[in-house]
């Protein structure tokens, strides 16, 4: 989750200005109904852990926008003041297959009270907004890229056109003018996000009536349009291919500043499409919801003044109750769920609340709002009793089993990667990979194959407490895109060594009932087991797993310096040959 540090003197400054007194206290204390996780919350900084679907949080000032109503009952403003400033934005036909979206925003007025440090912070909490918007809207710039640039040093009215590789311009941080090629090949972001125009042969740039350029989008801006400490007016470009999240970007960066004191100007757009446009719009969505959802949902029904109060927290408006058509059938975005000629509640929301796409995530937030303690009850009506698990006493078997040997339950992440599964422990890749496509980082980028590389991590990160130390895990892991289970333990022992994971694997048996099995050797480097010393555990003429001691050379790439032992068993191979005594 995208997490945010603001100072308690920037939230005393920007409640102040509406008349309110910043409580600390309080804030701590009710934040985390809003959809946040706090780490820290004293009179000097509150660091948050904001949650994915709330973005509009993702700085002080749209999360002091967001507290007024939330904690101080002040009436909510879900429209945005827009007025329109004249400047037009040309985009060129050929960018529907570059770049498609292009929105765009003037914002004049924005004052900082304070010296340079003061403006220093907030322009480093501005590309800090910028930049999380990037990762929680933007996929990574892929969906949505945002540029705020110096109005004062452009000349409107603005061109976006599809430029060959060879244009030369002066990107920002460098002092001499670049080709788009050799941005894209050496430039520090154009190597970071040049998959974003891969196999393209004209590429997006933003001008100005002097033809000079604001920005090479997803990718940087011109070096002359770069926010300084004299910066009164900013105009906002956002570019990619997801119209919704560009429209929250763009609105996202225009509340930040107008928090500031700015006023938002609208530009007039003539798309790649030919269609003219007005950007922003500062008028919120309405949202239509069926009085019987929430009545379902929630367990009661609500008066209007408790729904005015409930959303009115939420940064919403309610405007009242009205009938769904008899004669034609509900429009699926706004009244979705609802019968002909029952009532509908209608909420104004406002546009950059990226997360409310359907009927019930309204319903939550009427909950949210209003509170979860007088709700309505409810009793179950499906039927409670239920059937075991087929693997069931397996498992349960299998767990008695570990415990009676002195290891300790544990549960790892399912996450993984390549580095961890497979080269670190020597093994091929015998099954199709589920991996992650958009990564959070490099140490998650696939669903795990194998359970020994998480025991393995999980030592290494308690490797300060003394030996012995032993752990298992009977968990799930994903080849060729299933689900399966496997039993994987592992013992750090200064005494241990072959004889002794062989014990464990007898002993597991003889838990189990089963009388014939046997080991068979397995070939230098196959797995994690050092040479001579891992064996294939046999069952009825079965391979159903491996066992042995741990190389040195694989400990060591875990920052283990001590003698390991261990086994990875595959349950559902082991299910086929043992038999339930229940």
């Amino acid at each position: 989750m995208p997490t945010i540090s603001v100072q308690q003197d920037l939230l005393r400054h920007l409640l102040s200005q509406h008349g309110l007194k910043h409580d600390v206290e309080v804030m701590g204390d009710q934040l985390p109904l809003m959809g946040t996780d706090i780490d820290r919350c004293d009179n000097e900084t509150l660091d948050i852990e904001i949650f994915p679907d709330r973005p509009d949080l993702l700085s002080g000032e749209t999360l002091a926008h967001a507290i007024r109503p939330f904690l101080h009952g002040r009436t909510a403003t879900p429209d945005m003041e827009v007025t329109e400033s004249g400047i037009t934005v040309e985009v060129d036909a050929r960018l529907s297959e570059i770049r498609p979206v292009i929105l765009g925003a003037i914002v004049k007025g924005v004052n900082i009270h304070g010296g340079e440090g003061e403006m220093e912070a907030f322009i480093k909490s501005l590309m800090d907004h910028q930049e999380k918007l990037h990762f929680a809207l933007g996929r990574g710039r892929k969906r949505a890229s945002i540029g705020v640039h110096d109005m004062s040093s452009l000349q409107a009215p603005f061109r976006v056109v599809a430029a060959p590789g060879t244009t030369e311009f002066i990107p920002l941080g460098e002092s001499s003018p670049m080709t788009i090629d050799t941005i894209l090949e050496q430039h520090p972001k154009g190597v970071d996000y040049a998959h974003l125009l891969k196999d393209m042969e004209s590429y997006p740039l933003i001008l100005d009536a002097r033809d000079a350029v604001l920005s090479f989008p997803p990718i940087i801006n011109g070096q002359h349009t770069t926010v300084n400490h004299g910066t009164k007016e900013f105009f906002i470009d956002v570019t990619g291919w997801d119209e919704r999240a560009c429209e929250a970007a763009l609105m996202l960066v225009c509340l930040q500043l107008q928090e500031r004191g700015g006023s938002v100007y609208s530009v007039e757009i003539t798309t790649c499409h030919g269609d003219t446009i007005r950007s922003p719009v500062g008028e919120g969505v309405i949202h239509h919801v069926p009085e019987e959802l929430v009545v379902n949902l929630l367990g009661r029904s609500f008066t209007d003044e408790e729904l005015q109060l409930a959303i009115n927290r939420m940064g919403g408006r309610f405007n009242g109750k009205n009938l769904a058509p008899s004669d034609a059938p509900p429009k699926a975005e706004k009244m979705s769920q609802a019968s002909s000629g029952k009532a509908l509640l209608e909420f104004t929301m406002p546009r950059w609340r990226f997360d409310l796409l359907h009927p019930v995530d309204m319903v939550e937030e009427i909950a949210i709002g209003h509170g979860y303690e007088d709700l309505g009850e409810d009793s179950p009506k499906a039927q409670l009793t239920a059937q075991p698990r087929s693997d069931h006493n397996m498992r349960r078997r299998l767990r008695e089993s570990m415990q009676g040997l002195g290891l300790m339950q544990i549960q790892s992440l399912t996450l993984s990667n390549k580095h961890d599964q497979f080269h670190k422990m020597r093994w091929n890749i015998t099954h199709q990979i589920t991996t992650i496509t958009n990564p959070i980082t490099i140490d998650h980028t696939m669903l795990r194959q194998h359970l020994l590389p998480g025991l393995l991590r999980l030592l290494a990160t308690n490797r300060h407490h003394d030996l012995p130390q032993g752990v298992y895990e009977l968990g799930s892991v994903v080849r060729d895109h299933h689900n399966t289970d496997r039993l994987a333990f592992i013992m750090a022992e200064r005494s241990g060594g072959f004889a002794a994971v062989r014990g464990r694997i007898q002993a597991l048996c003889t838990d189990l009932g089963i009388t014939s099995w046997h080991a068979e050797a397995l070939e230098a480097n196959d797995g994690p087991w050092l040479a001579g010393r891992g064996a294939k555990l046999i069952i009825n003429d079965e391979w159903v797993g491996c066992f042995g001691e741990i190389d040195p050379a694989v400990a060591s790439l875990f920052e283990l310096r001590v003698p390991l032992n261990g086994a990875e068993i595959d349950v559902a191979a082991l299910m086929k040959l043992v038999t339930d005594p229940v």
